[in-house]
Formats: structure tokens, C-alpha cells, sequence
């Protein structure tokens, strides 16, 4: 599959046509998704059918950003007329309204929807296996999970079924992912990117949509074109604009472990290290640097926020049905039935902190590196590894950095830093301050760059 920037240029200059860009697609998707099971809706007949009406709009003059593209939208954001079902079966037979505003700017900007992709239920686990579809496998090795929850979206990616997607991330699931499929994830600024209409979420407003693709300027592609202030989403910003300085000119912290006391598999520290020393050899100043976290803080005191939003949306169908709900989704709902007003007050308190710490620290700095997930990918039938560094972790260990950007509302974006054990990539993750979107995605690029003989 083409990059989607190729793709564009040549629709524009005349070289391929969008029915020929979307048969590719099709052809690649009947061939290796079945293995994969990445895209859980597939209609060849609906993709022909808009690539037929984007030449003609090409033919009539339209100048379309992304004229042609094949793209994939994760299984919880709305496309009009479509069925939409969060991986569960409460929901297996809704059709969306309406398109989410990403999803209308999209198309509207010439993109071609070929597949919807898996994710687990209500995208609340860091595994793609969803109650309704089933598991998403790996493309380097069926028996290992790409994470979750973006994980359809990342591995359609990854194995060239095409070459963007539309994904959401809550607490990393547009990054981690990425991540382990040696692809890229984003997650922009809070509000970048108007997030609904569409299915309310159960991460009370830290969740974002996250373009993914397989290199930095593709994502950039589809992010320019998706993301801009939507009067009817109050959240959505207006981001800074001007241009982006080099990065040798930018001031770039580094922090192994983001300020934490957190295991780290070898492999990924040894590969993030050689990452770090590419970039100073290409002229960054890096310096180590990490937030002022409050003493004892972890990824574990934001749980709440999670459980108490599927209780709150989903409790009452959980005690009536609780055999329709995916058993560890189930359990969160089931602990989030039982707090109490103060553990939520709790964690709501510790994301205003976090959102302090992190807009202070973007005051002394630019950039903040770090790994986008502690481990490489784990086995399919586990939720998480189930040890890391040697030191036995809860299911919840391998997302033990993403979260915290989110909290701070804070862009990310999660690029291929090299390969661990099996040669099973790596990620880097890079952040900036709120509202610093386009300065981030240029710093990444320049980063993928000096990264690149690292990940051949």
C-alpha cells in the first residue's frame, strides 16, 4: 500500500484514479485480514461506490486533500448510516445518525472509508479482543496482541490494508498500539479535534480522536484536514499557528521513566537509549528531565475515572445482563458500582494535578521524551504481561505512561524507535504543551528521520 501522501499526489497529478487507490486496498484487506481480523466491517460494494463519486468530484475540479485515500475508523466513532458498535453487544446492532465531525471532514476532504476497526468493549482495555468480534492479532506474530484499544486500527496499518485510520485515545490507546506495531499514533491537544457527535464516553473529557498512520507526515496529513474549532463542540480550541522551529533549536527534556518508579523491560530501555543518542547525533539537545510529580502518584490513581464513567453509562444494563458484557469490562463496571462519591472526587483532584505539573513543566521546556509503553507486545490471551524489568506488574503495567498526557490534556504522539526482543518495534514517545500540536508533529518528523536507520 502507498504511503497516503503518495496516494494524493498521484490522484492529483492524473497518475492513479481513487477507484484504483481503493481496489488495492480491498484486495489487500480480502488477502490478510482474515488472519488479522483488524477490520470487523467490511463493505467493498459502499468503498467502490465513493471512490466512484470522488473522481468524479477529482474530474470536476476539486482540489481534495485527501482525493482517494482508503482509511480505516475504529468501531466506536460514528459514521452516518453505519453500524457502530463499540465492540459490544449491547450495541451490536446501532446504526450511527450522524457522522462524527472528524469522520464528515474527512470525507468531505476526499477520504475513502473501507473498513471499520476492531477494538475492545467501550475501548476500555489495553488488549483488542472485543466480546462482539473477537481478537486482533499481531501482524509480525498471530500470537501476540497489537494492545488495544486502537489495536484494529494499528494493525490494518501496519500490515499496508491501508495506510490511515481514525482511532480514539482515553489514556494511550491511540499511541500504545502504534507502539507495538511500529506504526504512528497521535493524540492531539484536548479539543484539537472536535470529538463528537457520537457515543458519550466514559473518560469525562480527557478523550481525544487520534489520526494514525505509518509515518509522521501522513498522520499530519490527515490531522490538518480533521482537526479546527467546531462551534457546536465546546471543548474544541484553536490551535497555535506559526512556523515550527528546528528542533536543534528547541529545548528537549528526556525522561526514561517519566518521573516514576516503574519497571522497564531491557530491550525498550536499550532501544529508547540508542533512539536518544540518534537524536544528539543529529543535533538535539536533549537533557534529563521530568515532571514535579507528587510524591506517590501512579497511572493506578486514575482508574477511577474510568470505572465510575462505565458504571455511570453502563451499570444499569451490566446488573440486568451481565452475560452480554465482555468479564473484564464487566469487573471495572463492578468496581465502579462500588465507590464512593469521595474515591471519584479523589481522582478527579489528581487529574487537575496532573494537568498543573505538566502545563508548568512545559514552561521550562519544549519537548518531553519518553517510551510510549514499557514492554513490547505480549501474548494474545493476557490482558498485559505479566511481569516487566523482571518485577511482576498488574495488568495495567504496560500503560503505566500514556495516561498522564491526557489527564494533561497535553498532545503526544508515539513514533517507531527501533526494535526489542524478536525484533518487535519500540516506541518513542514525544508531548509539548497544550496547543503546541503543530510544533509537536514537526519535532516528530524530524525525530522519525534521524530514527529511521534504527527501524529497517
Amino acid at each position: 500500500m502507498q504511503s497516503a501522501t503518495d496516494i494524493a499526489v498521484a490522484i492529483k497529478e492524473g497518475r492513479l484514479t481513487a477507484a484504483e487507490s481503493v481496489d488495492a486496498a480491498i484486495s489487500s484487506i480480502e488477502l490478510a485480514n482474515p488472519a488479522l481480523n483488524a477490520i470487523v466491517r467490511f463493505d467493498a460494494a459502499w468503498a467502490r461506490e465513493q471512490a466512484r463519486l470522488i473522481d468524479q468530484r477529482v474530474r470536476s475540479g476539486e482540489r481534495l486533500a485527501l482525493a482517494g485515500i482508503p482509511i480505516v475508523v475504529k468501531d466506536n466513532i460514528w459514521i452516518e448510516d453505519r453500524n457502530i458498535s463499540q465492540g459490544s453487544r449491547l450495541f451490536a446492532d446501532f446504526i450511527a445518525p450522524r457522522d462524527a465531525i472528524a469522520v464528515a471532514r474527512a470525507k468531505a476532504a476526499g477520504a475513502i472509508i473501507v473498513g471499520i476497526g476492531n477494538c475492545p468493549e467501550f475501548a476500555c482495555k489495553g488488549q483488542t479482543n472485543s466480546p462482539l468480534h473477537g481478537p486482533t492479532r499481531h501482524p509480525l506474530d498471530p500470537s501476540l496482541t497489537p494492545g488495544g484499544s486502537s489495536g484494529g486500527n494499528a494493525a490494518a496499518i501496519a500490515a499496508g490494508l491501508v495506510p490511515i485510520g481514525l482511532g480514539t485515545d482515553g489514556g494511550g490507546s491511540g499511541r500504545r498500539p502504534p507502539a507495538h506495531t511500529g506504526t504512528v499514533g497521535f493524540k492531539p491537544s484536548f479539543g484539537a479535534i472536535p470529538y463528537g457527535p457520537g457515543f458519550p464516553e466514559p473518560f469525562w473529557n480527557i478523550a481525544v480522536i487520534a489520526p494514525m498512520a505509518r509515518t509522521v507526515a501522513d498522520t499530519k496529513l490527515l490531522f490538518d484536514v480533521v482537526a479546527g474549532q467546531d462551534l457546536s463542540d465546546p471543548d474544541s480550541i484553536v490551535l497555535a499557528t506559526g512556523e515550527a522551529r528546528p528542533a536543534r533549536d528547541l529545548r528537549v527534556a528526556y525522561a526514561p521513566r517519566l518521573g516514576f518508579d516503574v519497571p522497564v523491560d531491557d530491550d525498550v530501555a536499550t532501544a529508547i537509549e540508542r533512539g536518544i543518542e540518534a537524536l544528539r547525533a543529529n543535533g538535539w539537545k536533549i537533557t534529563r528531565a521530568a515532571p514535579d510529580w507528587p510524591k506517590g502518584l501512579s497511572e493506578a490513581d486514575l482508574m477511577p475515572f474510568q470505572m465510575a464513567g462505565l458504571a455511570a453509562l453502563h451499570g444499569s444494563a451490566f446488573e440486568t445482563t451481565p452475560e452480554l458484557f465482555d468479564l473484564d469490562v464487566g469487573r471495572q463496571i463492578e468496581q465502579g458500582l462500588r465507590m464512593t462519591g469521595a474515591q471519584v472526587g479523589r481522582a478527579l483532584e489528581t487529574g487537575q494535578i496532573i494537568r498543573r505539573t505538566l502545563a508548568q513543566f512545559f514552561t521550562a521546556h519544549d519537548i518531553l521524551l519518553c517510551p510510549t509503553a514499557p514492554c513490547v507486545a505480549w501474548s494474545i490471551d493476557r490482558l498485559g504481561p505479566s511481569d516487566i524489568g523482571g518485577v511482576e506488574v498488574t495488568p495495567r503495567g504496560h500503560a503505566v505512561f500514556t495516561p498522564f498526557f491526557n489527564h494533561g490534556l497535553a498532545p503526544a504522539i508515539s513514533i517507531p524507535c527501533g526494535r526489542g526482543r524478536a525484533r518487535l518495534p519500540v516506541g518513542l514517545q514525544l508531548s509539548s504543551r497544550r496547543g503546541a500540536d503543530h510544533q509537536l508533529l514537526a519535532a516528530a518528523a524530524q525525530a522519525e528521520q534521524a530514527l529511521a536507520p534504527l527501524n529497517s
